[in-house]
């Protein structure tokens, strides 16, 4: 792992703490930006910005690009007034790329090359998706170690999830061309060498498909590395995110002795039994309907309160 490039800063207004009460460790998709718009809304924006002058930790763990998150989280803080002193780390492509930016801009980004899916199956997928999935899908350029596509956002989405079961299926057969093994839920088909290196991981707006090794545990773990360079260790940690794969971060944190609470904005999927506790807008008295990033938004503004209480 390598180290911020950005040094402590004596900013006045912006609290270095070595031992912050909480560090964030959030999902992008769902929680922070609406999955219907793929954009933030500019209260969850003042929030976050809010709390990370105050010494909290922001810390992005996605599936996003690292071009994601520059032009629909970075620019947006720092345009609300980021203040120079702040660094936010954001991991990216679950694991795969990081880095890390303050009100200046992005610094150098980071890619872990051996987690890549190979360049010629990319190549493949790209015109898969142009010759027969152009009208409910796109080809997302911005990744460096995924490969994804993503729905049009004037598609509906009962639409896009009936085409998105043909499209996986056609991107299994093509690992399957390629000698590469790979699972898709309880769907496994090994390669040629009987191995399983790459994961067909479907959500509600996208199919990434990634190496077995990428995850939010990955994130977790960089994102603790990225903080300890920074002399920082959290007292606990607050998970967030929508869908149940993002329970991994909370699972590594807890199994490596980081106490933490997971946040869950999207509780339909059904929520698992943990060793830690997992919350809902239903804990902040908001109606089970309340979901997405509005439910993601409400956390994050009670986290606000509470540290300027």
């Amino acid at each position: 792992m390598t180290a911020p490039e950005f040094p402590a800063s004596s900013t006045p207004g912006v609290r270095l703490l070595s031992t912050p009460p909480l560090a964030l460790l959030l999902d992008v998709d769902g929680p922070v930006a609406s999955p219907v718009t793929r954009d933030v809304q500019p209260a969850i924006i003042a929030d976050m910005v809010a709390l990370a002058t105050a010494g909290i930790p922001v810390i992005f763990n996605t599936g996003r690009s690292d071009a994601f998150i520059r032009e629909q989280v970075m620019k947006p803080m720092i345009a609300a007034g980021m203040p120079s002193g702040t660094v936010i780390h954001a991991i990216c492509e679950k694991g795969a790329v990081w880095f890390s930016y303050t009100a200046a801009g992005p610094g150098p980004i980071h890619l872990d090359q051996e987690l890549a899916v190979p360049k010629a199956y990319g190549d493949d997928v790209r015109r898969l998706v142009a010759e027969d999935y152009s009208a409910h899908m796109f080809f997302d350029e911005t990744k460096r170690a995924m490969v994804s596509v993503e729905q049009h956002i004037e598609v509906p989405s009962a639409d896009y999830l009936a085409e998105q079961q043909l499209f996986d299926s056609d991107a299994m057969d093509l690992m399957a061309r390629h000698g590469l093994g790979v699972v898709r839920l309880d769907h496994h088909a090994p390669g040629s060498d009987d191995a399983v290196d790459y994961r067909v991981d479907p959500t509600i707006i996208s199919t990434d498909i990634e190496s077995v090794r990428l995850g939010k545990d990955l994130g977790a773990s960089r994102a603790v590395e990225l903080l300890a360079a920074q002399g920082i260790t959290p007292q606990a940690w607050r998970t967030m995110g929508d869908s149940r794969t993002d329970y991994a971060m909370a699972d590594w944190l807890h199994h490596n002795d980081h106490p933490v609470k997971h946040v869950d904005v999207r509780p339909a999927d059904g929520v698992p039994v943990k060793p830690y506790d997992v919350l809902t807008a239903t804990d902040l008295g908001l109606g089970d309907d309340v979901i997405h990033d509005d439910a993601g938004g409400a956390f994050l503004r009670s986290w606000r309160e509470a540290v300027d209480s």
